[in-house]
Order: C-alpha cells, then structure tokens, then sequence
C-alpha cells in the first residue's frame, strides 16, 4: 500500500526539525546572541508563525534536540498566535453599536469584507434575542455614526 501524502506533507522528525501536520519546527541560530532560536512554520503561510529562543545542549555549544513535548508546545503556542492575530483583525474589521428603539435592544454591526476583488461591507442588525433582524451589503465608504444606526433601525432596517 503506497502512503497517500506528498513529500511536502511527509512527517520528519530530526533533532533540529520536526515536520508534523502542516507545522514545521526548526532550530536556526539567533542573530541576536549566541544562542539558538526555534522557528515556527505553518504550512500555506510564507512568515514564520512564531520564533522563539531555544536551549543550548548539554555541550553548551550546540542546540539542545527536538522532542515530542517540545515540539507539540510550539505547534499549541504557534496556533494561540495565528487565532489571536485573526479575532484582532476580524475586530479592526468590524464596527458595533447597541441601538435600543421600542424597547428593544440591537447591535448595529458594520463588517468591512475585505475582498480582493469586490470590497464591501454588510450592515447588519441582532436583536437582543441574538437573531440577526436585518442585513445588507453597503460600499466599504457607509459612514458609520449613531446618529446613522439610529435612524436605520427606526426607519425599520430597510435598505440603507
């Protein structure tokens, strides 16, 4: 039976590179002393994801080598930091007011899409029972005030 990855996706395990389920680890000398530092790869993605001091061996001279534990803290601390940096840019992306109009409450969302062919962005209103009561595509320019959210949600949410 023939094994069903490419080389790209093969599973190495070397004492200064581990490659395991689309992470890569590798020990590169750090520029900054004379140490050594971990470099953290995610595969499809061009940067390094993170790149952290190592430990120098027993010898005090070379790279102390990989181990499974070692190996599976990078990949879970590399993967902490790419979800971080995608809430903090779906964050910067989007704009929130809460609008309360006969006594309810609404979140007067703005979400910019940053398509690479068609930037837009979607208005959208969630009542306070969390069900999205009204969405439309506007152009990445919708000037995004109170005073507009207002007067969207009491008009009735129609197209803006």
């Amino acid at each position: 039976m023939s094994d069903a990855r490419t080389p790209a996706e093969s599973e190495v395990m070397e004492p200064t590179f581990w490659r395991k389920n689309g992470w890569a680890a590798r020990v590169i000398k750090n520029e900054e002393d004379d140490g050594w530092a971990v470099e953290i790869r995610k595969q499809g993605i061009s940067e390094p994801v993170l790149i952290s001091p190592w430990v120098m061996g027993r010898d005090k001279k070379n790279p102390k080598p990989f181990d499974a534990t070692a190996f599976a803290t990078f990949v879970k601390t590399a993967s902490e930091v790419l979800d971080r940096s995608a809430r903090q840019r779906d964050q910067a992306l989007t704009r929130k007011l809460s609008i309360a109009w006969e006594g309810r409450w609404y979140e007067v969302r703005l979400q910019i899409v940053a398509d690479e062919y068609e930037p837009h962005a979607v208005l959208s209103a969630i009542d306070d029972a969390g069900e999205t009561v009204a969405k439309h595509h506007v152009p990445v320019s919708f000037k995004f005030t109170r005073d507009i959210a207002n007067e969207w949600v009491r008009g009735g949410f129609g197209e803006p």
